[in-house]
């Protein structure tokens, strides 16, 4: 089965709010990056009283842009993805200004602290040109600024947790809580009944595969989650938080675990030719991807061999090491 075929046609309107469906809205904010592909999508479901979800970084313009779009509706919640920094910080100040709870899984895994000494949510394994013509010139990983805007959200208390399956709802809409770990411990999707639609926050999108950052990074877990998307037939169409649609998904995400799998078979070849690190695994597997992101792209290869030894079929080189990383030194069993 071939890979995920990519959709890099996108082009944001910053501060503006566009519809994309029958009832959502989105309004991307302007923090493109190599990691966040033209910037983070606040969608808004319904209209008149609606819900917001992932409101966004720490970002001031594009929350008055949000509240300025919004005039005269009522927020009724405030629907959290998972707790990386372009996703959720903006929901403190959305529902100071607005009143609405703020709902998602629950806080920061303490796991997750520290995974993003390169960027908190890096979403971008390497397999697309992921360029930005049209967009602003991108920041980078090391500027200071984009680092306090994308820190993670350490801070996040939802005032209701939510569980898989629970459900959402105002007038004119359903939405449908889908546990979704794997990215991160705290990771939900939302499906919106009334459009066959889900909203995939960081779990699937259509530009680039997502990036598995251990220890709070499960690939396991990613895998199960991408089969709960395939288990639901009555789903066509996803909306990731990056980027744009995913138009019949099923055979995107089927071709995503594909890739993942295809992933793992290549890392266990290249175990059996001998002893090699997560990062000499990335420079023979992603030999045709970019240098700048080989180290995104070895947290997740680091994720497979974490979850290849957990099923007994890797180990680590060094008996007794009490922490592993990039450099460690993998052996096949």
């Amino acid at each position: 089965m071939p890979g995920p075929m990519f959709i890099v046609d996108f082009e944001p309107q910053y501060g503006e709010m566009v519809d994309v469906s029958p009832l959502l809205r989105r309004m991307v904010c302007r923090n493109p990056s190599k990691f966040t592909f033209h910037g983070t999508g606040t969608y808004v479901i319904g209209r008149g009283d609606v819900a917001v979800v992932d409101p966004g970084p720490r970002d001031e313009q594009h929350v008055e842009a949000l509240l300025r779009a919004l005039d005269g509706e009522r927020v009724r919640h405030i629907l959290i993805t998972h707790t990386h920094g372009d996703h959720s910080p903006a929901a403190a100040a959305l529902s100071d200004a607005t009143g609405a709870p703020v709902l998602g899984f629950g806080p920061h895994p303490d796991m997750a602290i520290g995974e993003g000494e390169d960027h908190d949510d890096t979403d971008d394994e390497g397999e697309t040109d992921d360029n930005t013509d049209g967009a602003q010139e991108p920041q980078i990983e090391d500027d200071p600024e984009f680092q306090r805007k994308h820190a993670p959200d350490v801070d996040f208390d939802p005032e209701t947790a939510l569980a898989h399956g629970d459900i959402v709802d105002g007038p004119g809409y359903t939405v449908e809580a889908l546990y979704t770990p794997g990215h991160i411990s705290n990771h939900l999707c939302f499906a919106l009944h009334e459009e066959h639609a889900v909203l995939s926050g960081d779990h699937v999108m259509g530009w680039s595969t997502t990036i598995i950052p251990p220890p709070d990074g499960d690939v396991g877990a990613y895998l199960d989650s991408l089969r709960v998307l395939l288990d639901r037939p009555q789903d066509r169409r996803l909306y990731p938080t990056h980027g744009a649609p995913v138009e019949e998904h099923h055979e995107f995400v089927a071709a995503l675990l594909n890739h993942r799998l295809a992933r793992e078979a290549g890392i266990l070849a290249q175990l059996a030719t001998g002893p090699k690190s997560a990062r000499e695994i990335v420079d023979v597997l992603y030999a045709d991807v970019r240098k700048e992101l080989h180290k995104p792209a070895a947290r997740s290869v680091l994720s497979h061999l974490r979850k290849l030894h957990d099923e007994d079929a890797v180990e680590v080189a060094i008996e007794g090491a009490l922490t592993v990383s990039s450099e460690t030194i993998w052996v096949r069993r």
